[in-house]
Formats: structure tokens, sequence, C-alpha cells
């Protein structure tokens, strides 16, 4: 199992101070208790020329889309192209080498920027990788839950804050952990990678699967777990849905399944606009990611926002629970690395 353990401060790295507004969170917050900003397609050109500046932007989530059909030989990452990769990943391996090369890499070259970038900044603020996974998990052709586990904690080893770190030897799962104890602080969550997982918009479209990422991954947690082997995995399910109360219940039936998720991603309007009780992710230490915060009333640009707009739109998610809102803010380092108290 990994440790919380922070990295000693590296010649590139900003101060933990440095977490947004200096002082405004202290290290001693409750990673729960905190609400930073991430960018939508992080792995878009046009969005990042490389992924090195999505990383050095301070956002505190990243997104990248996957695709594992049998077209390609590998986890394609694209948003369009579900037989290649479309992305501004170039598999460095060292600090020097992230912008240069050939850009289009796969997953395993994003892993790769990403081990490159931390060795380079041991203690960066801790960043949420946000996987879609378009068409869902294809184990047939070696693209299921072990296979990203593998190949997420082989690249980034204990750079990642996983599903273990999180129980530790003290809670049976994620559920009981946030719910009786809470996350780890901001200074021991320096340095961290957290892999969330949602299911993608083909998958979620296709009405011959039914088996979605997340209940399969949560299934997949499950599984490991009851042969004490949960520090296998790498990732955290997220339920991709804004509903009243807990929408685990109805999302999934099985019990055994439901408390494998502490994370939970939906449309920050839904989330605002009173139809749902933010609060009551909270109160239980859920992180709650809300998406196209700039479509909350009234609405604001969600590319080209003014610096003024987009700090006081993360303000009014934050007092809204938020842990995460997101947009297409890649032009505003300023509030990207911003991270506030969630209230």
């Amino acid at each position: 199992m990994r440790e919380f353990g922070v990295v000693l401060l590296g010649a590139l790295v900003l101060p933990l101070a440095a977490f947004g507004v200096a002082g405004a969170v202290p290290e001693a917050t409750s990673f729960g208790d905190t609400t930073s900003v991430g960018v939508h397609n992080s792995y878009e050109k046009s969005t990042f020329p490389y992924f090195a500046d999505a990383l050095d932007s301070g956002a505190g989530l990243l997104e990248l889309d996957l695709w594992s059909n049998g077209g390609g030989a590998d986890w394609r990452v694209s948003h369009m192209n579900p037989f290649a990769s479309d992305s501004n990943c170039v598999g460095a391996q060292d600090a020097a080498g992230l912008r240069s090369g050939f850009r289009d890499q796969g997953l395993a070259g994003c892993l790769a920027d990403m081990r490159a970038w931390h060795d380079a900044n041991p203690e960066h603020s801790p960043v949420m990788i946000k996987l879609e996974l378009k068409d869902g998990f294809t184990a047939g052709y070696g693209r299921g839950p072990a296979d990203l586990d593998a190949l997420i904690l082989g690249t980034l080893g204990d750079a990642v804050f996983a599903p273990a770190d999180l129980v530790a030897d003290k809670f049976s799962t994620p559920d009981a952990a946030v719910t009786q104890q809470g996350w780890p602080t901001v200074s021991e969550m320096a340095g961290k990678f957290i892999f969330e997982l949602i299911p993608g918009t083909i998958e979620e479209g296709n009405p011959l699967d039914t088996y979605w990422t997340d209940i399969e991954y949560a299934t997949h947690l499950r599984d490991l777990a009851a042969t004490n082997r949960l520090a296998l995995a790498a990732a955290f399910p997220a339920v991709h849905v804004a509903a009243p109360g807990d929408p685990r219940i109805a999302r999934y039936s099985d019990p055994s399944v439901r408390v494998w998720f502490v994370l939970f991603d939906g449309n920050a309007l839904e989330y605002s606009s009173g139809a749902v009780d933010s609060s009551w992710y909270h109160a239980r230490g859920y992180l709650l990611i809300m998406t196209d915060a700039h479509k909350v009333l009234p609405a604001i640009d969600g590319t080209h926002a003014s610096e003024s707009e987009a700090r006081d739109r993360l303000d009014r998610l934050a007092g809204d629970h938020a842990s995460y809102i997101t947009a297409d803010w890649s032009s505003l380092p300023g509030v990207l690395s911003t991270v506030i108290q969630r209230r």
C-alpha cells in the first residue's frame, strides 16, 4: 500500500502555499474541504499545445477521453476518432522531452508525460485526472479494469492516490473512509494524481451496453478488496448523474457496489438549481465535480470568460459545495491554479 508521505521540495517546485491564493487554504485543511478548477478535454492541441502545458497551468483537474475498442492497438486518446489518438501527449522520457517529439500519443504517452513532469515537480498540487471511457472497457482486447490499473500504476507508482490509500488499514470501503474520517490534508495530497472514471458518451448511448464503466470498475474494486488485492487498483469510479437524494440508490441495485463510490460528477447547472441538495455530498465527505460551470445562470463564456467572471463563478460554486468546477478556461492560469475553501 502506498503512503501519504510528502516528497522533499525540488528546485522546480512551487511551495505548498502557492496552491492558488497564498494562505487561502491552510495545509492542514482536508482535501475534501477544498474547491479547485479543471479544464475540459485538456488533451486537445487547441486547448494546450502540449499536455505539459496543461500540467503547468496549475489546473486541479485535467480530462482525457479514452477509446478501448478493437479498432486500435492501445488506449487511444481522442475526442472523435475511435481508431487513432489525437492528443497533445508526447510520451516524454524526462522533463527535457515534454515539449518535443511526436504528439498524438495514447494513454501510455500521456502517463509518461505525467511521470516526467512529476519527477521534475514532485511537490506539485494534487491533480485529478478525469478519464472518460468513450466506449467503455474492452477486456477482450487487453483493455479492461485490471489492464488500466496496471498501466497507470506501472507508470506513476506512488504518485497515484488510489482507493487503497484512502481506506488504508482502517476501513473496508471508500465510503466508510470518507464518512468516518475524511480525506487526507492538502499537505498530505501534495505530489499526487487521483484518477476519476466516468462512462463515456458512446457507452451511455449504446442500448446494447448495460455494463457501464462505473459499474464495471466499482465491481472490480469490490472483488479486489474481497481477496485483499485492493492495492492493485488505481482509480475511483464516479456516479455520472445529478439527482436528488443519494443517486447511487437508483443507479446501482447492488448495495455492495454503492459503497465504492465517493466521487460524483454532473452538470453544475443541475447542482446549483436547487433541485439537488449539494450540501449532502459535502457533509459526507464525497467529492463533487461540477461540469460546465459557465452555464450556471447568469451564464458566462465557457472559453473566454474574464478572470473576474471565472473567479466569481468559482466562489459561487464553492458555496454550492463543489470540489471541482470545470470549463474551457485554459487561458486563465491564475484561475486554474486557485484553490479555495469548499463551503
